[in-house]
């Protein structure tokens, strides 16, 4: 017996009518401040200021000594933040509510947020060059233009967009504010993690949640191209099936021989073969022309073919009975037989 939760895992009929966020107001203050909160770390960094103070002392500290029983299941639950196994998983996930909801737009929405997140993050981290903690070199310096890739962090930027990208898509207000408090769980403690383990400074962690958090707020913009990029992937799809339908040979009717006529082997005149080569040029058992039941019968017993009348063998030797007074034919004792016409001897 089905329940409730095995029936909202087949797919449905059809697509459902989701509404996709739009840029609203609220939104566009969110993003302002969170990009006035980046712009305002990068300046931070660069200068030297106190952030970078704070970074040395958070690394000299080494939290990993401090509580060193929590490192063996830090080093697991990093791997939250790691582009190639959350990407799988989300992936699956999304890639089973494309299948069910008959639309491509999860799977074409992840995959530009993390084309973004691949973009505006790598570009960061190429350009500045920062060192991580196990690489410094010299006491209070930032460490810039060294030759790094960790500022911002790519762990925690990861967390952000991939574990975010489920409430962004979330069909209900519910599941929304759970999944929302889900993914920012989940960021947070991936970016906090990076800072025990020491492979980040703490200010590459505050730039990558904003790095993250810049992308999920931009994705309405995004959502018209997202759009048109499923409409023409779904239109090159039936082009390709109407294709590969007019390429497929289409199957030839099946040709049937015509089923031998069983002629008897001795016909009795001219008219009965007439009658036979008309009935096997119009499909009839021979004989029916003539005869109505036997087309009757044939067709009512169609599993047993008709057998033809043949005419019995001769028996061997003269079938007249033997006479009392009358010599063998071939018997060299009697007299021979009389010529007709000839003279009778007396």
């Amino acid at each position: 017996m089905r329940t409730d939760i095995f029936a909202r895992l087949d797919r449905e009929p059809e697509p459902p009518k989701i509404e996709t966020p739009r840029m609203s107001r609220h939104r566009i203050a969110l993003f302002g401040g969170t990009l006035a909160f980046y712009l305002a770390i990068v300046v931070a960094v660069l200068v030297s200021s106190w952030l970078v103070a704070l970074d040395w002392k958070v690394m000299l500290f080494r939290p990993y000594q401090q509580w060193p029983e929590l490192h063996a299941f830090l080093d697991y639950y990093v791997v939250l933040g790691q582009r190639g196994p959350t990407a799988v998983m989300v992936a699956s996930w999304l890639g089973w509510r494309s299948w069910r909801q008959h639309t491509l737009r999860p799977l074409l929405t992840l995959g530009a947020s993390l084309l973004l997140l691949n973009l505006s993050v790598g570009a960061v981290k190429l350009g500045l060059g920062r060192l991580g903690p196990h690489y410094a070199t010299q006491i209070g310096s930032a460490e810039l233009f060294a030759g790094g890739d960790i500022f911002p962090s790519g762990h925690t930027a990861n967390a952000v967009v991939t574990w975010g990208i489920l409430a962004y898509l979330a069909t209900t207000p519910r599941a929304r504010r759970y999944l929302s408090a889900v993914s920012a769980f989940v960021s947070l403690g991936v970016g906090l993690t990076t800072v025990y383990i020491g492979t980040h400074w703490l200010s590459d962690v505050l730039l990558g949640w904003a790095a993250g958090l810049l992308i999920l707020l931009a994705l309405p913009w995004f959502e018209p191209l997202i759009t048109r990029t499923e409409v023409w992937i779904l239109s090159v799809r039936e082009q390709w099936r109407n294709r590969r339908g007019l390429r497929e040979p289409v199957p030839s009717a099946p040709v049937t021989t015509p089923e031998p006529v069983l002629l008897p082997q001795a016909l009795g005149g001219g008219a009965a073969a007439e009658g036979v080569q008309e009935a096997a040029s119009t499909g009839q058992a021979p004989g029916a022309a003539g005869h109505p039941g036997a087309a009757t019968r044939a067709r009512a017993h169609p599993a047993h073919p008709v057998r033809p009348e043949r005419t019995p063998p001769a028996p061997a030797g003269s079938r007249r009975p033997p006479h009392a007074d009358r010599s063998p034919r071939n018997s060299s004792a009697g007299p021979s037989r009389p010529v007709a016409g000839g003279p009778v001897a007396p």
